[in-house]
């Protein structure tokens, strides 16, 4: 049985607006003025025509914590962000840290490039 805030898998981002609007008792300006879009922008989410970007899935998350990163990315059909514990957290800062300037751009630049390639990434179905 899935936990009450994480719904349907099937839901799409649509329907997944409406519900965050409907919990939180807010309206598309509202959304739109607390992640930094335009109301367009919401609007065009709530009429499917486009999904949103995952910068504004993070922004969503953060602005209206009963909904998570995993079930925004999941509405949106796109692979979302893995967990990362403290531990790993830890692990990599060392690592990072310990390379010389020139080692850390690079290993930024090689983040940032995975980053890019896995934000268009859909799930399979």
């Amino acid at each position: 049985m899935e936990k009450e805030g994480s719904r349907q898998h099937d839901e799409d981002f649509a329907q997944l607006l409406k519900r965050l609007k409907d919990e939180y008792t807010v309206t598309e300006s509202a959304i739109a003025t607390r992640i930094g879009v335009s109301v367009s922008t919401v609007n065009t989410w709530s009429h499917r025509k486009r999904k949103p970007r995952p910068d504004a899935l993070h922004r969503l998350a953060a602005e209206f914590p009963k909904f998570t990163l995993e079930e925004l990315f999941a509405a949106t059909e796109r692979v979302g962000p893995g967990p990362l514990s403290p531990d790993a957290e830890t692990r990599i800062l060392d690592l990072v840290r310990s390379l010389p300037r020139e080692g850390q751009e690079i290993a930024e630049a090689q983040l940032r490039a995975m980053r890019d390639l896995y934000e268009g990434r859909t799930k399979a179905k």
